[in-house]
């Protein structure tokens, strides 16, 4: 068997199955990043709230807990190929009501509460068919080139969306979208047919079973909590750039997703192997250190710079996945990944909303400094509580938690 950890980019898209994985998810995000910031904008133009706002951009993440406690044994037991392009549909389906005239803020949030139900599972099964395509040692390049599309998109997303909204109208900005989804269905067919990783109807008692068996493993329990809180709280942040400054909540989210890209790239393709396990702490330090000096309202240039560094350590989640893949097994794959991302997705929601509480009762400046402040003090707890014991030295290998005492 070839050596798959070594694959170069180019050598992904000689893989069959990977271009249409890619393209699909590429045209989901695409419909995600512009209807976010739509349905973002216009609910707060007409309620004021930077609740609001946070909620109605991050909300469909809230639903993701709901997913993870009874559907996500679905990522290993449905046919990914039919499972991807219904996914692409219904979000397509729910879009183009949200963009309907006179629908209440109530119903939008209603909605986008649905799409996140409807995603809970979407995340197992995409990262459970890379791995199927690329194998567990080439994941890593796999998923670095994904987040560094996603990087891309988010850019051109947020830039194009920033335009769109004020150049033409939120709802007209939600009807693109569903197009989008709906291109991302079509391409998601393009996939071959392949049955489910997992034999075995779909159901409460086998989702419960396998969320048990991967959080018995402290290891695991504490990869999962890395994943999912210091970037969640850190998320959170970002879900308050549009009540932070409306006019430029575009080139915000841009210059995060530019940040981003340049962590995704460092870590999937420039870090040598033996390096990466020593930097996943580091980066989410990085990851929420700038923010802590936002309450003192810096010039736009500046805050627009703060935001860029500080999203270079979501590469810190490459790090942690690479460790999270390699303890789980084969059969549990595409659940263990669903997990990850249904985490996560429900801890940025939860993070929004904290966020936007409590934006709606200091400033949105001041309520990023507090989320960043919580993001760094969990950081340094799963430090602490994961070297306990651990002969590897937990989240920090051995040898840097030496050189740091």
């Amino acid at each position: 068997m070839p050596d798959t950890s070594r694959r170069s980019y180019a050598d992904l898209f000689r893989t069959p199955e990977f271009s249409p994985l890619l393209l699909s998810s590429a045209a989901g995000l695409a419909a995600q990043t512009v209807s976010g910031l739509a349905l973002g904008t216009l609910v707060f133009r007409g309620t004021n709230s930077p609740l609001l706002s946070a909620v109605s951009m991050f909300g469909p993440a809230l639903a993701q807990v709901v997913g993870a406690t009874f559907f996500l044994s679905a990522a290993d037991r449905l046919p990914p190929r039919a499972t991807l392009a219904g996914l692409s549909l219904a979000f397509a389906v729910t879009t183009a009501v949200l963009a309907l005239p006179g629908l209440p803020v109530w119903g939008m949030l209603a909605l986008v509460l649905v799409k996140g139900l409807i995603a809970s599972v979407g995340g197992g099964v995409r990262w459970g068919l890379l791995t199927e395509i690329l194998s567990k040692e080439g994941y890593l390049t796999g998923r670095s080139l994904f987040n560094m599309m996603n990087g891309v998109l988010q850019i051109a997303g947020y830039g194009a969306g920033g335009v769109l909204v004020t150049v033409l109208s939120p709802r007209l900005c939600l009807l693109l979208a569903a197009g989008l989804y709906a291109i991302a269905t079509g391409v998601a067919l393009r996939l071959t047919r392949r049955p489910a990783r997992t034999a075995g109807r779909p159901s409460v008692r086998a989702t419960w079973r396998a969320n048990s068996r991967l959080w018995s493993a402290r290891p695991r329990r504490h990869l999962y909590l890395a994943l999912w809180v210091p970037n969640g709280l850190v998320v959170g942040c970002e879900s308050l750039y549009v009540s932070y400054d409306p006019r430029a909540a575009g080139t915000l989210f841009a210059c995060a997703a530019l940040g981003m890209l340049a962590g995704d790239l460092t870590v999937g393709r420039l870090l040598p192997a033996r390096l990466r396990p020593r930097l996943g702490v580091p980066l989410l330090v990085l990851l929420a250190a700038p923010y802590l000096v936002l309450f003192l309202r810096p010039p736009l240039p500046l805050t627009a710079v703060l935001v860029a560094v500080a999203s270079v350590g979501f590469g810190a989640t490459l790090v942690q996945q690479e460790r999270l893949i390699a303890a789980t097994p084969d059969e549990l794959s595409g659940h263990a990944l669903g997990l990850h991302s249904a985490g996560m997705l429900t801890m940025q929601g939860v993070a929004a909303t904290l966020a936007g509480t409590v934006a709606q009762f200091t400033s949105p400046a001041t309520a990023m400094t507090v989320m960043a402040l919580a993001s760094l003090t969990v950081t340094l707890t799963l430090t602490v509580a994961s070297r306990r014991d651990a002969p590897d030295g937990g989240l920090l290998p051995a040898r840097a938690a030496v050189r740091s005492l």
